[in-house]
């Protein structure tokens, strides 16, 4: 017995002898993440974080980012490998139904206790919580006010606008951009809009961002939150607006062709422009060019003006489409390492830390303080026009029927801004294709 017990405790030394020299990887027996991340422009941010998580507690984090417009794409290829994501995210209830398969009820996890509204939160037919999300972002028109006051000073104006205060319908959005247009050799520009991004995967600004602002309109004169049939009633204000980033951006519209959204922050990092359409989640876009001119205080956010009837108290457009999911076929090891990861990111310090000042999040979780928000100029302009007297536009595209509506949208309006289609054509693509597509999905 002596001997045996000699045995056995020498097994037992040499294990722990084994475990201490493996540096505490525990992803053997706590399972792995395999995070499919759906935000590009935070690719290297939540990389690093991954490898913080992965040094403090053993567990291997695997963070692949999808191309800008390829997320649908990306997810379907992987989901098909043998080690599929871990954690995905879903475009509200269309993507929910894509995925529904997949996604695990998350209803008893901390994640959706911890939601600030969980009315947000994407839920299926049985009741059941399918998509939290994990972010508020705002979008709108990002604009300089250095160059835009050296145009309210300058003598050569012929507008009478003297401060973005009063810029508060598209009319006068309309006369100041056009008159910047002809004193943009003395404001220092080149045009007064970036690119409007037309490049094959970098159409989202329009076909979805773009064309939201109509949809939320007909929507609301409907009182409906979706529809298979879609009138564009709103047609003509989008037009107001594309016509104006068309005509008075940086290049000639037939060469928006090849144009990508990188492209676009660019130019507006480095003062080639004065306005840009895009989201909170662009800072970083911006502050991180290399050569930016752009100072952090002179950062403002303009909603988007199209020219409809009391648009005076029209905000910017207030939402969230990233709704995460956990892929309830994986390993059951896996599922929970992966909820501990997500757990872990929106609740340690160091977690937190990153998705504010890294991220740029406007958080969703009661685990944030109220002194714990992001301090970047876009997310603050977000959150103070969320708590002024204007009306929020809601993220009614996360209702358009599909991926290929906005592909053939997107496809119609490069041909519109090559002369190769007319506008009437354009109206006539958006309104088949969302039937069709909404046939489909049916």
């Amino acid at each position: 017995m002596r001997k045996l017990m000699k045995v056995l405790l020498a097994s037992m030394a040499l294990l722990l002898i084994v475990g201490c020299s493996s540096g505490g990887d525990k992803s053997s027996d706590a399972g792995s993440v395999y995070y499919l991340n759906f935000k590009p422009e935070i690719a290297d941010q939540i990389e690093e974080l991954a490898k913080e998580y992965t040094e403090e507690t053993g567990v291997k984090v695997k963070v692949v980012t999808a191309a800008q417009g390829n997320y649908e794409s990306t997810l379907a290829a992987e989901v098909a490998k043998s080690e599929p994501p871990t954690a995905f995210f879903i475009n509200g209830p269309v993507g929910f139904q894509n995925w529904k398969d997949y996604a695990l009820d998350l209803s008893d996890t901390k994640l959706y206790d911890w939601l600030l509204d969980k009315g947000m939160a994407v839920t299926g037919e049985d009741d059941g919580v399918y998509g939290i999300p994990i972010t508020v972002e705002g979008y709108g028109i990002i604009y300089n006010k250095a160059i835009l006051n050296k145009y309210f000073e300058s003598a050569n104006k012929s507008t009478d606008y003297n401060s973005m205060d009063e810029i508060n319908n598209f009319d006068a959005l309309q006369a100041v951009v056009e008159d910047m247009t002809n004193l943009k050799e003395e404001l220092g520009i080149e045009g007064v809009f970036s690119s409007t991004s037309l490049a094959s995967g970098d159409q989202w600004r329009w076909h979805t961002h773009l064309a939201n602002i109509p949809v939320y309109y007909e929507y609301k004169d409907k009182d409906i939150s979706s529809t298979d049939a879609l009138e564009f009633s709103y047609a003509d204000n989008f037009k107001n607006v594309f016509d104006l980033y068309l005509n008075n951006a940086v290049v000639e519209p037939g060469l928006l062709g090849s144009k990508t959204t990188d492209d676009s922050m660019a130019e507006f990092a480095l003062g080639q422009s004065a306005m840009v359409q895009n989201g909170n989640w662009a800072w970083g876009q911006i502050a991180d060019v290399d050569g930016n001119i752009v100072a952090e205080e002179d950062i403002g956010f303009l909603p988007i003006y199209s020219g409809v009837s009391g648009e005076e108290k029209q905000g910017l457009a207030v939402g969230t489409e990233n709704f995460l999911s956990i892929n309830g076929k994986a390993d059951e090891k896996d599922i929970e390492a992966t909820i501990e990861f997500i757990e872990w990111m929106y609740n340690s310090e160091t977690g937190k830390d990153y998705v504010l000042n890294e991220f740029g999040f406007i958080p969703t979780f009661s685990t944030f303080g109220d002194d714990e928000l992001p301090t970047d100029p876009l997310a603050q302009a977000v959150i103070h026009d969320m708590g002024s007297d204007t009306y929020s536009v809601d993220w009614n595209f996360v209702s358009f029927p599909s991926e290929t509506f906005k592909e053939q949208f997107g496809d119609a309006l490069l041909l519109y801004a090559q002369d190769q289609a007319s506008w009437d054509e354009v109206v006539e693509t958006v309104i088949e294709a969302w039937a069709k597509e909404s046939e489909l999905a049916n």
